[in-house]
């Protein structure tokens, strides 16, 4: 499928990277997906499926690197920010209504993992964004850190990261963590044998320059990011999320408590399946299915 190499300016005018896939059997201007991916992931990593199932469907797609990561300007190099990921996804939306092939007044938000709870808070807060897919959904920082790091770590946690933002303070460079590691026990910012299994297989297969590291701080700063509490503002705009039933990476159980707070329209998917299971195969086929019908009906009807 035909696609263009994309750049455009980010929140403080950081140089993001990325595709754009027009919008196949239709005409224009037509309507446009963004997207992006979750926690320390880039784009090779199966986007460009999703996107090409979209423009398929005469939707325009838009794919990119957050900062920090893959393709895309920034620094400290592998710092994941919530808060600026958010205001670079508006200026995703931004750039996206600039181009000629676009409709601005249908633009969907999609996200999967982490990039799903960032998709969930610009849908809240973006008026611009006309339906939204949220696919294993990071709904909650606390909650999520609460739930995968055991009591007794705790502490040891925090120390390291207090240290970190001492020596920060003081010009030191950002303490690092592997993103995900062989050993469950060892320390890493996603430390399931799923995660470090599917990472570390795409990024031979696909994705070359997906890095095994994340600053110790992405993980404080995640911490605090809570979209799941902006969950019922975005209503009106229509809201698809998808599920796993064995997630062990954004508990499963906080995202349908999520979901029960959502307002109308709203539709849910639950899927059998681990959180990397949907990338390929028939995971792949049947979420990448109803993002594209969710966004057929409400962007092109």
């Amino acid at each position: 499928m035909t696609r263009e190499d994309i750049e455009f300016n980010g929140e403080g005018g950081v140089t993001l990277r990325g595709w754009f896939y027009p919008a196949q059997n239709t005409t224009t201007p037509a309507p446009v997906v963004v997207l992006t991916h979750g926690m320390s992931g880039v784009k090779e990593m199966y986007l460009d499926e999703y996107a090409s199932v979209f423009a398929e469907a005469g939707l325009n797609a838009l794919v990119y690197d957050h900062r920090n990561f893959g393709d895309s300007d920034g620094s400290p190099r592998q710092e994941l920010d919530p808060v600026l990921q958010v205001r670079d996804y508006r200026n995703a939306i931004t750039y996206a209504t600039t181009r000629p092939e676009v409709d601005k007044a249908r633009v969907g938000a999609w996200g999967t993992s982490f990039s799903g709870g960032i998709a969930l808070m610009v849908a809240a807060i973006d008026r611009r964004v006309k339906a939204v897919v949220a696919q294993v959904p990071m709904i909650s920082g606390p909650a999520t850190l609460d739930r995968l790091i055991r009591p007794d770590f705790l502490p040891h946690v925090r120390g390291n990261l207090d240290a970190d933002r001492l020596n920060r303070f003081a010009g030191g460079e950002p303490a690092m963590l592997p993103a995900v590691s062989a050993d469950p026990m060892g320390q890493a910012a996603m430390p399931q044998p799923d995660a470090y299994e599917w990472f570390t297989k795409v990024s031979l297969d696909r994705a070359p320059n997906w890095k095994n590291e994340i600053t110790a701080r992405s993980l404080e700063m995640a911490g605090e990011f809570d979209p799941g509490s902006f969950i019922a503002q975005i209503s009106p705009t229509p809201l698809l999320m998808v599920i796993a039933d064995e997630d062990a990476c954004t508990p499963y159980a906080l995202a349908f408590d999520a979901y029960e707070r959502a307002r109308e329209p709203k539709q849910l998917v639950v899927t059998h399946g681990g959180h990397f299971d949907f990338y390929e195969g028939p995971g792949f086929d049947e979420v990448s299915a109803a993002a594209r019908d969710h966004f057929v009906k409400h962007l092109r009807a």
